[in-house]
């Protein structure tokens, strides 16, 4: 069964074992309560309050102070919509605040349920902890002279009828010495070591090797573990089985890519035109994949999209903050956040 048949759910099932080693889904509930106002400011001692949900902050992530010719605050928008945007520092933008997550936070990332958020710290540690930063666990340690990146979340349920054992892992790139490669680790390790993700062939007759460097930006979503990546040798966006056996196709050109939480639903990912970058969508036809622009008009960049839970709306960063848009391009971008970074929902 070839990966692009299994990426429309159409087929036969084999009593095979995933070949990603994983454990039980046992991610817990929706964690923490968010300590938010009624609107959204954030006012617990774990969040940095910022004056109302879209007043800004000083550079050490306190109020600016209030002098008569300080700029416009910046605008938050990630008041009771699940956005959240990471930079880099210690202090992610959420909930209409700025959350301080006590260590910087690169590429948080949210477990399916909201219930952790995974990212790389300071010390390029992969990390989980509780959606306010609290109750952090070094997951993987990072050896040293390595650069972490993009960890997402690969969760399935165990299939008892065909074999195939239940997952909750952690999926990212790791680069070393000029070379990347895609790792996984149990999501509920302690100081573990990664091992290097299984890329085999390609599905089909006369499947050639899939390129086991070069990957990066790994994004997994729906029931099944599926994940996409893309792949900086051959510019080309790979999608990845491994519910029955590990299996892998390139799909398109492109980088970036953000798969679909909704099953067979496609995944969205950068592409640059006439000199911008543009987000396309890529969803399943019965005579092959069907492409979409989802920002023909785009007149700046658009970069690193993310879909919301429910699969209905994408967050994209920009140069001058952070959009939304409908996940099937019915609308065009609106800007909600003049804070740059990494967007991603928390579910």
């Amino acid at each position: 069964m070839s990966a692009r048949a299994r990426y429309r759910r159409s087929a036969t099932v084999a009593l095979v074992a995933s070949v990603t080693a994983g454990i039980g889904l046992v991610l817990t509930g929706c964690g923490p309560e968010d300590a938010t106002g009624a609107d959204g400011s954030g006012t617990s001692a774990t969040s940095t309050p910022t004056g109302g949900a879209d007043q800004g902050s000083g550079a050490d992530g306190q109020p600016a102070a209030s002098t008569s010719d300080k700029p416009a605050p910046k605008v938050n928008g990630t008041a009771h919509n699940g956005l959240t945007i990471s930079d880099g520092t210690r202090y992610v933008v959420m909930n209409g605040t700025r959350v301080d997550f006590g260590t910087e936070v690169r590429d948080l990332a949210w477990s399916p349920d909201g219930g952790k958020a995974a990212f790389v710290d300071g010390d390029g540690d992969l990390v989980v902890s509780n959606p306010d930063g609290s109750g952090r666990t070094v997951v993987a340690k990072n050896p040293g002279g390595q650069n972490w990146s993009h960890p997402t979340w690969q969760t399935r349920a165990a299939d008892t009828q065909n074999g195939v054992p239940g997952v909750n892992n952690l999926l990212f790139a790791a680069r070393k010495d000029g070379v990347t490669r895609l790792y996984g680790v149990p999501a509920t390790a302690h100081n573990a070591t990664p091992a290097v993700l299984p890329l085999n062939h390609e599905s089909g007759e006369n499947a050639k090797p899939l390129p086991q460097t070069g990957n990066t930006w790994p994004d997994s979503a729906g029931t099944y573990g599926d994940a996409v990546y893309a792949n900086t040798g051959d510019g080309q966006v790979y999608i990845r089985d491994d519910y029955l056996r590990q299996q892998g196709a390139p799909i398109t050109k492109g980088s970036e890519p953000a798969l679909s939480p909704r099953q067979d639903d496609g995944f969205v990912f950068v592409r640059s035109v006439g000199g911008h970058d543009h987000l396309f969508r890529e969803t399943p036809g019965d005579g092959g994949p069907v492409f979409k622009d989802l920002t023909p008009n785009a007149g700046t960049d658009y970069t690193e999209p993310a879909f919301s839970p429910d699969g209905k709306t994408l967050a994209a960063r920009t140069p001058a903050g952070i959009v939304t848009l409908p996940a099937d391009g019915s609308a065009a971008p609106v800007k909600v956040s003049d804070y740059t970074g990494l967007p991603a929902f928390r579910g």
